[in-house]
């Protein structure tokens, strides 16, 4: 391997997603993986689900990684135990089964992270591929699954992933791209990920995950993907405090790539709820449309 790579894969295995496990952005991330998911199971026909950067599946929120910042208690924490508007508690619906499932109740103890939510949603005859670089939580990944037939777990950088794995057999299915943001060049990386995807496999929908730092950055990546050529991408986004400056994570978004029917009108009543009760400051807002159209 090139030292240029090397040195890149060892700065993005410094992630671990147990310190964030249930944060205001994950609530919306697998809010919207969940409806998407409950589409493609409404037909009988085999679905795949490829997660490029998947991370252990399943976290605890008694670990000391999430009880050291109590991320959780911004998200997911604000909207369990309580009953939601009506535009609210239907999108969230799918996304709080699975919280319900995994938990055998409705007290929550234990976060499903991506691999976790599409097992739970995914049925008999769909297929899961689940690619986590980081050595430790990559084992945990493994090992999570080792029972699960239906799953496949990969341990390679995950850019290669969203390559190698496309098309899959079912042409049906999602391909989820969430990386750690901890290496320059990552908004760069999901914008060719993107093309690749959606040349590769044009019949099924992928999901790209972004945080919002700094205005400009995003601006830009949103113009690369504007300029792509790919067409039908949504755009999801939320913050729970006017981003920009040091600090925790004040904003998330995510670009749907050929969504499901409805997904954009769903999310967008379900915004403004949303965003009451997960604003941690000045500013808090979200929006969603239509980055780039048919």
């Amino acid at each position: 391997m090139p030292r240029a790579a090397a040195s890149a894969n060892v700065r993005a295995m410094n992630y671990r997603h147990a310190f964030h496990a249930g944060n205001f952005a994950d609530v919306l991330k697998h809010a919207v993986l969940a409806r998407i998911l409950d589409h493609l199971r409404r037909k009988d026909a085999a679905f795949r689900v490829i997660d490029s950067h998947a991370g252990v599946g399943l976290y605890d929120l008694a670990s000391d990684e999430a009880l050291r910042t109590g991320e959780w208690q911004g998200g997911i924490g604000r909207l369990t135990g309580i009953d939601l508007p009506p535009p609210l508690d239907a999108f969230l619906a799918p996304y709080r089964d699975v919280l319900e499932r995994v938990n055998g109740g409705r007290d929550i103890l234990v976060y499903p992270g991506s691999p976790m939510i599409a097992t739970t949603m995914g049925r008999l005859q769909d297929r899961f591929v689940f690619n986590e670089l980081h050595p430790e939580d990559s084992r945990q990944l493994a090992a999570q699954f080792a029972t699960d037939r239906r799953v496949r777990v990969t341990a390679e950088d995950g850019w290669i992933t969203v390559r190698s794995q496309l098309p899959p057999q079912e042409r049906r299915g999602l391909t989820i791209i969430d990386p750690p943001f901890e290496e320059a060049g990552e908004f760069d990386r999901i914008a060719r990920a993107l093309g690749e995807a959606d040349k590769r496999f044009q019949t099924g929908t992928v999901l790209a995950w972004y945080p919002i730092k700094h205005r400009a950055d995003v601006g830009a990546f949103h113009y690369a993907v504007e300029n792509s050529g790919i067409r039908r991408v949504l755009r999801i986004e939320q913050w729970v405090r006017t981003p920009g400056g040091e600090g925790p994570l004040a904003g998330a978004g995510m670009l749907v790539v050929n969504p499901p029917w409805k997904l954009a009108e769903e999310a967008a009543a379900a915004m403004p709820h949303l965003t009451e009760r997960l604003a941690a400051g000045p500013g808090a807002g979200g929006r969603v449309d239509w980055l780039v159209g048919e």
